[in-house]
């Protein structure tokens, strides 16, 4: 009973390095998800945890697992290799929980590291080579450092699957159940995820045991109540328009714009970029270089318009973001949730807006069948919509000018791959 009486970070019994690390951290209060996931944890338990985005799955396995490796090493006179493998399916997530993981152990001597490919391997292998007790990776990486040698698994103990659905919906399940096969048969295996369907309930309890415990939290709310969520009825050609109008009306707030290709991501950039808004993207095409120093200059505000394809709409948690733009609406609904789960997050009010053009109706459809609730229209008048556009067609744009600035930039990424 002991257990669920507790309201405060400070009344666990967790090493007081641990809790150090909480409160400079700023964590005082368990929220839901890691309310009813610690304990669970702490004693050995397999779990199978849902909850929306924003809410704190990550500290709900990361605290746990560090108390319980630091207790084991404190009776030991060294580390004998790594304890808790997590597998997450992009790199900015893996470098996110290694941050994570990193800052809540800062006073202890657990060690953490992630482990990504697209970028040199040498570094992560002398990392390894260290000792550590909790590696952060996506698959391939982390088999190529297996079959080298330099990553061993036979002395761990957790696994966690972390945005396990995206990770399935990237046909990561071979993946999934290879490196099952390397772990060692007793084990713990945590499974996390943001939704939850068939496909994914039934790969979830072919992994994790028999008697796991399942922690669904808000199953009828599936994305956070900090959102308000808006949609604008807009022909395609015009979005470019009402985005610059909504940048021009939020000055000095971050906002992130998704839209569907790559290509597109680059254009609308570049579209930004010709009325004096800067902005950047972020896409597969980046080399993790590139990415990694769009994504700090986003978060130490140098820029505040991030345009990006859904590589960023998992998992990654960017302070401040007050604006999520579907600039084009997601293929898949449930993306719609991800994207938006960017703003809202803990206290922090948010607001979603997204660009419908008439091809686009079925989608929305979608969307609010998911959400179960209807989005607010904003009902611009004709005079205001007209004056959106009458304001941009008195710019002289050079469109063929952009057309080849945009395809010298597409030309000169995939000289750089090669």
């Amino acid at each position: 009973m002991y257990l669920y009486l507790i309201m405060k970070f400070e009344d666990y019994k967790f090493d007081p390095k641990i809790k150090r690390g909480l409160a400079q951290l700023g964590f005082k209060r368990p929220t839901d998800i890691q309310y009813k996931s610690i304990p669970n944890i702490l004693k050995g338990e397999d779990l199978l945890a849902i909850a929306q985005t924003g809410t704190g799955k990550t500290a709900a396995f990361a605290i746990p697992i560090i108390d319980m490796i630091y207790a084991g090493k404190k009776t030991q006179r060294r580390s004998d290799g790594v304890k808790a493998l997590v597998l997450v399916p992009t790199h900015e997530l893996a470098i996110q929980l290694n941050n994570v993981f990193e800052s809540i152990a800062k006073f202890t001597t657990v060690k953490s590291a992630a482990i990504f490919g697209g970028v040199a391997q040498d570094p992560q292998i002398q990392k390894l080579n260290m000792g550590m007790d909790i590696v952060i990776a996506t698959p391939g990486r982390m088999f190529d450092l297996i079959s080298q040698g330099y990553l061993k698994t036979h002395r761990i103990e957790i696994l966690i699957l972390d945005e396990a659905d995206y990770m399935l919906d990237l046909g990561f399940i071979k993946d999934i159940h290879d490196v099952i096969r390397k772990l060692p048969n007793r084990k713990q295996t945590l499974f996390f995820s943001a939704t939850i369907n068939e496909k994914i309930k039934k790969t979830a309890y072919s992994i994790v045991k028999q008697n796991a415990i399942r922690i669904q939290i808000s199953p009828k709310d599936p994305v956070s109540k900090n959102v308000d969520h808006f949609v604008l009825f807009v022909e395609m050609d015009h979005k470019r328009f009402f985005l610059e109008r909504v940048i021009q009306e939020n000055p000095d707030v971050k906002i992130l714009a998704f839209v569907r290709t790559k290509v597109r991501a680059e254009r609308v950039a570049a579209a930004m970029q010709r009325v004096n808004i800067q902005a950047m993207t972020i896409h597969g095409d980046k080399t993790q270089a590139e990415r990694s120093e769009v994504l700090s200059q986003y978060k130490s505000g140098q820029i505040n318009l991030l345009v990006a394809t859904d590589v960023t709409a998992r998992g990654i948690d960017i302070p401040q973001i007050k604006i999520v733009v579907n600039y084009d609406l997601p293929d898949d609904p449930e993306n719609y949730i991800h994207r938006i789960g960017r703003t809202g997050r803990g206290s922090v009010r948010g607001m979603a807006y997204s660009f419908c053009a008439e091809d686009e109706m079925e989608k929305l459809a979608s969307i609010k069948q998911l959400l179960k609730q209807e989005i607010n229209v904003l009902d611009f008048s004709k005079d205001a919509y007209d004056e959106t556009l009458h304001i941009e067609r008195e710019r002289t744009y050079d469109y063929k000018g952009l057309i080849e600035e945009i395809e010298s930039i597409e030309k000169k990424r995939k000289k750089k791959r090669k």
